[in-house]
């Protein structure tokens, strides 16, 4: 199919953190203070690149700003390294919600890959419970502040390791108890879901959700492998479907009438086809894809990011930061930029939060319940609905 792909100016002004989040693609060993891992790792003994958090935060963004995924991963030996005992992976999954709150988010998905934390001697299933004490202790300390947090985990096999039945039994396990879906991680290239058919049939059998890291680091052929073998209910960023789209500008359009030459003609391939139509949702993480290479091939920076086009031709795209301390970011600021680069307004972030929440790994009735609040609070803060020309926070 075709279709004009159109976009018109708009230039608001946001109290970013004001707005309520849904967080779908966040990375717990991504997201510790930059403080909290100088007292971890003195602790542990483990040398750091620099004891100071200003400096030791500058080294984390400068490796991610490398445009290379392999030195983006490297960066987590740090924060892995920290997260080894019963004690630190509470207090990181606390601190964790905190921030998250601190941000806006009511609604998060923790993704972790409790595999790598087994160093200090804890079994899989001590790191899980560890984890959910951290996060169960954020949600506690948020809502005395007067602020409402929910918090799921992402049980993550990675891709290199080949125990993802293993994983995904660990999951199963701690269902109901904290873990709400599976994900593969790490590196993707070389590294197919189709490596684990068993952990994701067992996953299947058992009716438990997944989703899969895809269209980052490789491209149209990891997403169908995720659709196909990890029967991925979303997609870990899924940038990369847009190598299934062609832009054409100027010429003809399907009825014959000409089409002006800055407007572009779309036509979706049949892999970006099945994706939008079926509404399989894309979790977007807009300075992460700019980090480690992934939207290279449309371009450099922000304004040529294909999330745009994504968006404006139907997919379910949401926002998520990634790895909020290597990317040096938030949901907040993830917003931000793209209100800056693509002249988004608060219809077009309710939209965006909207499909998040609407994707995210709960029961029917609590998604449309965490629905009905983001539309409550964005309607408070447009005046009760009531039209504005300028729709500003």
């Amino acid at each position: 199919m075709s279709e004009e792909l159109i976009h018109t100016a708009y230039d608001p002004e946001f109290d970013f953190r004001s707005l309520p989040k849904v967080s779908l693609h966040d990375h717990l060993d991504g997201g510790l203070r930059p403080s909290t891992i100088i007292e971890l790792a003195a602790a542990a003994h483990h040398e750091l690149p620099s004891t100071d958090a200003v400096a030791l935060g500058e080294w984390f963004r400068q490796s991610a700003n490398s445009g290379s995924l392999p030195r983006y991963l490297e960066t987590f030996e740090h924060t892995v390294a920290v997260m080894q005992t019963h004690e630190n992976l509470i207090r990181v999954a606390r601190e964790f919600v905190e921030d998250l709150a601190d941000d806006g988010v009511v609604y998060g998905e923790v993704r972790w890959a409790p595999e790598q934390h087994l160093a200090g001697g804890l079994s899989l299933d001590e790191a899980v419970q560890a984890v959910q004490q951290g996060l169960d202790e954020g949600v506690e300390a948020v809502a005395e502040s007067g602020r409402p947090i929910q918090v799921g985990q992402l049980i993550t096999a990675m891709r290199h390791a080949d125990r993802g039945v293993e994983i995904a039994e660990l999951a199963l396990r701690h269902r109901g108890n904290g873990a709400v879906g599976f994900d593969i991680a790490g590196a993707e290239d070389g590294f197919p879901p189709s490596r684990m058919t068993e952990a994701f049939d067992l996953l299947a059998k058992n009716f438990f959700p997944t989703t899969v890291h895809a269209g980052e680091a490789a491209g149209v052929d990891s997403i169908v492998d995720a659709l196909l073998t990890g029967r991925a209910e979303r997609l870990g960023h899924g940038v990369r479907i847009a190598e299934d789209i062609d832009i054409q500008f100027g010429g003809t359009d399907d009825d014959g009438s000409e089409v002006e030459e800055d407007t572009g003609l779309v036509t979706l391939g049949p892999v970006a086809n099945w994706v939008r139509d079926r509404g399989i949702p894309l979790e977007i993480c807009p300075s992460s894809n700019l980090q480690t290479g992934a939207t290279t091939g449309f371009g450099e920076g922000i304004e040529s990011h294909p999330i745009d086009l994504l968006y404006q031709t139907g997919f379910t795209v949401t926002i998520s930061p990634d790895n909020r301390l290597m990317s040096d970011t938030s949901l907040s600021s993830e917003f931000e930029l793209l209100v800056e680069a693509f002249d988004y307004d608060l219809d077009d972030l309710l939209e965006l939060t909207l499909n998040a929440a609407e994707a995210a790994f709960l029961p029917l009735e609590e998604r449309e319940a965490l629905v009905e609040y983001i539309n409550a609070e964005y309607a408070g803060l447009t005046g009760d609905g009531d039209d504005q020309d300028d729709d500003q926070v």
